[in-house]
């Protein structure tokens, strides 16, 4: 077993899951049900993978759970880009979240590859 809290992309995931929290308090309530649900699982989702896969013994499972989050991290990017192109971002606030939302992925990408080797 891994000790997840020790993990980096982990503890950045989890900054995400405030920001994202944050960000969408600025949506309209009609997105409750709607954007707003689906951006805060997607967020919850990325570090409480990481969380899961890493109480595996096995490697390949730990992998399995890394892709989750990172396929998570694919969606919420999706969400944001609506967003902005609903206009109920900025760009520049789009711009910032976009940019952690891509470092992580590129993160976690990189502790995949890691795994596989």
């Amino acid at each position: 077993m891994r000790n997840f809290r020790a993990l980096n992309v982990w503890q950045d995931a989890m900054k995400l899951v405030k920001e994202i929290y944050l960000l969408t308090k600025a949506l309209p309530q009609t997105e409750k049900f709607g954007l707003i649900s689906q951006m805060q699982r997607c967020a919850v989702s990325i570090p409480a993978n990481i969380a899961e896969g890493s109480a595996k013994y096995s490697q390949k499972d730990f992998v399995r759970f890394l892709q989750i989050g990172l396929g998570s991290s694919y969606e919420l990017e999706t969400y944001l880009v609506i967003c902005t192109d609903l206009q109920f971002f900025s760009k520049t606030e789009s711009i910032k979240v976009l940019g952690k939302v891509q470092l992580l992925q590129r993160r976690l990408g990189s502790l995949i590859k890691y795994y596989n080797k």
